[in-house]
């Protein structure tokens, strides 16, 4: 989760929403994103999108691609703010195994902020619907193809702060610029509230 601040940082200092992400692939990292909406005037180019773009980009000595779309079950996603109900759907969509987030996203949120995109692709699920395989408890396991796991308040306090830095800031690309002197920034952090944002 440090490396995913770590491109949070990148993006406050590029004056771009300050969310960044990594995908880790065995224990090392094989993608990293950074939010690049304001730069691309591109409201797609999330952090995630870009992360994944740069696993598929790469390439071997010869030229050929160093990985295939099927690495990307096999990643675990660490990102700064809860994936945004897009995002969520893409990370169904290429089959992602786990998501651990920083801040909860309450506006638009896919992972529990705002919607649940990660469990049956955000039907509602009854406790009937899920799977239970090995005696285990079924809000552990996966519930239906293509759920994923998502583990929230990663390094939270840190990702609000970076949040917050950006919103009392001036954002040039603003349709209408407000001058923002007036804003304070918050050092303190709610604690979080205990709650299951697993399957």
């Amino acid at each position: 989760m440090h490396e995913a601040l770590a491109m949070a940082t990148l993006a406050l200092l590029g004056d771009e929403t300050p969310v960044g992400c990594v995908f880790v692939h065995d224990g090392k990292i094989i993608g990293r994103g950074m939010n690049a909406t304001n730069r691309t005037y591109n409201g797609t180019r999330h952090a995630e999108f870009i992360a994944i773009n740069d696993i598929l980009s790469q390439k071997d000595p010869n030229g050929l691609p160093l990985y295939g779309p099927e690495i990307l079950a096999d990643c675990d996603l660490y990102v700064t703010v809860e994936p945004c109900i897009m995002c969520a759907s893409l990370l169904r969509q290429i089959g992602i195994r786990r998501v651990y987030f920083g801040a909860q996203n309450e506006k638009f949120g896919g992972t529990g902020g705002v919607l649940n995109v990660h469990l049956g692709n955000g039907k509602r699920v009854l406790e009937t619907d899920y799977r239970v395989d090995d005696g285990k408890d079924a809000s552990k396991g996966r519930c239906v193809e293509g759920d994923y796991e998502v583990s929230g308040g990663w390094l939270r306090e840190e990702a609000i702060v970076m949040l917050r830095r950006f919103y009392v800031q001036e954002n040039e690309r603003a349709p209408e610029p407000r001058s923002k002197k007036e804003r304070i920034l918050k050092l303190e952090v709610e604690p979080m509230i205990e709650g299951d944002n697993g399957c």
